[in-house]
């Protein structure tokens, strides 16, 4: 499989480059989820990133992808179909 140097921006991952897995499409997955463990027993912290457009070219088109943390960090709540009522 291949892998593409991504940055990550905020959170505890700011200014890091990690080699993320891409997938058929040649593109790094629309989320990221980063599950750190906790010393007292609880269920694991999980910190999320959403995939954003690089840097844009000249021709306003994206060149690679980095990703921005979500404070927030709920994960996607899967398809968005057109009869949905959108929150």
């Amino acid at each position: 499989m291949r892998s593409e140097n991504t940055p990550f921006v905020g959170g505890p991952l700011d200014g890091r480059v990690l080699p993320v897995l891409l997938g058929a499409t040649g593109q790094p997955p629309k989320t990221y989820e980063i599950p750190v463990p906790n010393d007292d027993g609880r269920p694991p912290t999980l910190y999320l990133y959403r995939r954003a457009p690089g840097r844009v070219g000249r021709l306003g088109l994206p060149s690679g992808w980095k990703y921005e943390y979500d404070p927030e960090g709920k994960p996607p709540g899967g398809p968005k179909w057109p009869w949905q009522k959108r929150s």
